[in-house]
C-alpha cells in the first residue's frame, strides 16, 4: 500500500452536482456515456465507473441519490478523534515519565485499545497479528504532528525522581535567600563543572561510497583515554582558565603544553576530580577570580563527593567563596554547563581534531 499518495493534478476532482446529472443522463435517459463526458468534462472512465456501479441498483432514485458514495474514498479511521486524542495523550504521559513507548508497543497497545473497546469495523490483520499494522501507524503520527520518532537518553531512576517541583523549589529558595544576604553583580556569580574528554575524538561525519554499511577513519587508537576538564564560567560570561586532571600517576608540565593560556592541571590514576585536585581547582579559580570575605562570590555546582571535603569548604570559607550545590540526580536540567557549553565544546573539539 502506498503510505504518501498524492492525487495528480490530470485527475482533478469533478462536482458532485455534475456527476449526479451526467449519471442521470446515461441511466435514465439513454444517452451515450462518452456524448456525456464530452459535454460535461468529465472522463470517460469515470463516468463509466459510476454507472457501472449504479446500474446494480433498483430504481432512479436509487440512481440519483447514491451516487455520491462511489469512487475514491478515504479508509475508514479505526478510532473516532476522541478515542484517538485519549490514546495520544496517554503515549505522551508515558513519555513524560520516563517511560515511552517504541512504535511496536504503540501498534500492540492500539490494538488491546480497540479490542478493549469493542470497536466493530477493527481490521482482520490486526485480529490475525495481535497488533496494528505499520501503515496505520505511519497515519496516525501524520495526524498527530506534535508526535515523533526520537532517541531517548538512558536515564537512571534516581535521576528521574529526584527531578521535581520540590527539589527545584528548594534550590531556588536558597538562591534567594543567597542573593538577598549578598548584592551580587552578575560577575560574582560563577557556574563551576567537570566534565571528561577523550583523547581519542569521534570522527565527524564523511563523504563516501554509497551502499557500504561500513565506513572507517584513520584515529590515533579506537578507544582514548579520559581527561577530566573543569571549568568555570560567571553570569556575566568571563570564564576561568580550565583546570585538567590527566590519568596518570605523576604530573608533568609539559601535560599542558599548547594548552589555553593560564590553564593548569594534576594527575592521578583514574583521571577524575577527588578532594585534593577539588581544593587545587579552588586555589587556581581564587587566583584568578580574586575573591575575598570583604569581595564575596557565589560559586554553584552540583553536589559530587569531592566538592564536600572539609578542607575545601573552609578553604572556600577563608576566601569568601560561597558554595550553593545543585539537588542531587539534577545536573541534566539545572547544571548551566551541562546544558549550554560542554556539548558545543565537544562538538568543536570533533571538528577540529581532524582538520
Amino acid at each position: 500500500m502506498v503510505r504518501n499518495y498524492k492525487r495528480t493534478s490530470s485527475r482533478a476532482k469533478v462536482p458532485i452536482d455534475v456527476i449526479k446529472i451526467a449519471v442521470k443522463k446515461v441511466l435514465v435517459d439513454n444517452m451515450s456515456r462518452r456524448s456525456v463526458a464530452q459535454d460535461y468534462n468529465i472522463p470517460f472512465k469515470t463516468l463509466s465507473r459510476y454507472c457501472k456501479k449504479r446500474e446494480l441498483l433498483d430504481n432512479e432514485e436509487d440512481h440519483i441519490n447514491q451516487v455520491s458514495g462511489v469512487g475514491y474514498s478515504k479508509h475508514k479511521q479505526v478510532f473516532s478523534i476522541c478515542e484517538e486524542e485519549q490514546f495520544a495523550a496517554y503515549i505522551k504521559k508515558s513519555s513524560d515519565i520516563y517511560y515511552g513507548l517504541s512504535p511496536n508497543e504503540v501498534r500492540k497497545l492500539a490494538y488491546q485499545y480497540a479490542y478493549e473497546l469493542k470497536i466493530k469495523n477493527i481490521p482482520e490483520s490486526w485480529l490475525k497479528n495481535k497488533i496494528a499494522g505499520p501503515d496505520w501507524f505511519t497515519s496516525f503520527k501524520k495526524r498527530k504532528t506534535d508526535l515523533s520518532i526520537r532517541i531517548p537518553e538512558a536515564t537512571s531512576l534516581a535521576r528521574a525522581s529526584s527531578f521535581n517541583r520540590i527539589n527545584v523549589q528548594r534550590f531556588f529558595d536558597n538562591l534567594k535567600i543567597v542573593l538577598s544576604r549578598h548584592s551580587f553583580d552578575p560577575g560574582d556569580i560563577y557556574n563551576m563543572d567537570e566534565t571528561g574528554i577523550t583523547t581519542v575524538q569521534k570522527p565527524n561525519k564523511v563523504v563516501a561510497r554509497k551502499g557500504f554499511k561500513q565506513i572507517g577513519r584513520i584515529t590515533s587508537a579506537e578507544r582514548g583515554t579520559l581527561v577530566t576538564l573543569a571549568y568555570s564560567v560567571s553570569a556575566a560570561g568571563n570564564s576561568v582558565p580550565p583546570y585538567f586532571v590527566f590519568p596518570r600517576v605523576n604530573f608533568r608540565d609539559y601535560f599542558l603544553s599548547n594548552g589555553p593560556s593560564g590553564c593548569a592541571g594534576g594527575a592521578n590514576v583514574s583521571g577524575w576530580m577527588n578532594e585534593t585536585h577539588f581544593v587545587k581547582y579552588l586555589k587556581h579559580f581564587v587566583r584568578f577570580v580574586k575573591c575575598s570575605k570583604e569581595k564575596p562570590i557565589l560559586l554553584l555546582l552540583d553536589n559530587h563527593e569531592s566538592h564536600l571535603s572539609i578542607e575545601s569548604l573552609n578553604y572556600c570559607k577563608e576566601n569568601g567563596i560561597i558554595m550553593l550545590s545543585f539537588p542531587p540526580h539534577c545536573s541534566h536540567k539545572l547544571q548551566p554547563l551541562d546544558r549550554s557549553v560542554f556539548g558545543p565544546l565537544k562538538k568543536y573539539v570533533n571538528t577540529t581534531w581532524h582538520v
